[in-house]
């Protein structure tokens, strides 16, 4: 039995390759490739590993990077004869990634002004939390797909002494681990992602909790924050 992965709020190849840009601190002008492949592969083999709805679509943009990676490796022409502007084999895919994150900025900034609106209050109506805190005094950054998968692919880099692989046969049901998830979340009222994986589970309990996990995003039972830029990622329960 397998599962496959599908989030309503689904992000794609170029929203990973941003993504991995944005971690690096790398100029989306002068994009490193041979780096940004390296790790863009070491996050596809997750993606691919999790099953999630249009990996093929990562796997064409693997293709792109690693065509423009071998003809960056390519001897330059000679211009001792005559002078010519060559073209950077990363031209065409700076300006994808620049026209798709001027229409993401716009998309986000539109989404960051509707949740400002919510949380307008008038003189009397200021909400504390159950937990003691003034909700609308406290930073939360979005955690995106790519964050959660980031954190993953930590834990499991942490913990190498089993290989990663496909397994037909689950020993643990999805359902299992939902609940689990639920139970341990409760019990503390927030707590890590981390906190989440035991060192002597097997890889492929691993695997389904962190499927539970994107599952009960989905259906907007718990809520994962980060408060620090690639920090520790906060999960907990949504009220009501």
């Amino acid at each position: 039995m397998t599962y496959k992965v599908k989030l309503d709020t689904f992000e794609g190849p170029l929203d990973l390759l941003l993504f991995l840009i944005k971690k690096n601190e790398v100029d989306i002008y002068d994009i490193p490739v041979s780096k940004i492949t390296k790790q863009y592969l070491e996050y596809l083999e997750i993606i691919q590993l999790l099953d999630i709805e249009a990996a093929s679509d990562f796997i064409l943009l693997a293709s792109t990077l690693l065509r423009i990676k071998a003809q960056m490796l390519l001897p330059k022409p000679s211009i001792e004869v005559e002078e010519e502007i060559v073209e950077d084999p990363r031209q065409e895919l700076i300006f994808r990634l620049l026209e798709y994150k001027r229409f993401k900025d716009v998309a986000e900034d539109l989404s960051v002004k509707e949740e400002y609106s919510r949380k307008l209050f008038t003189r009397g109506s200021f909400k504390i939390d159950r937990y003691g805190f003034e909700d609308e005094l406290i930073e939360r950054a979005d955690v995106s797909l790519f964050d959660l998968v980031s954190a993953f692919k930590t834990i499991i880099e942490k913990n190498n002494k089993v290989p990663i692989h496909r397994v037909v046969e689950l020993n643990v049901t999805l359902e299992e681990r939902i609940e689990f998830v639920v139970n341990k979340i409760r019990e503390k009222g927030q707590i890590k992602f981390v906190d989440l994986f035991e060192k002597h589970e097997e890889k492929i309990v691993w695997i389904v909790t962190f499927i539970a996990v994107l599952e009960l995003i989905k259906n907007q039972v718990i809520t994962a924050v980060q408060p620090e830029t690639f920090g520790d990622i906060l999960i907990s329960i949504i009220d009501g």
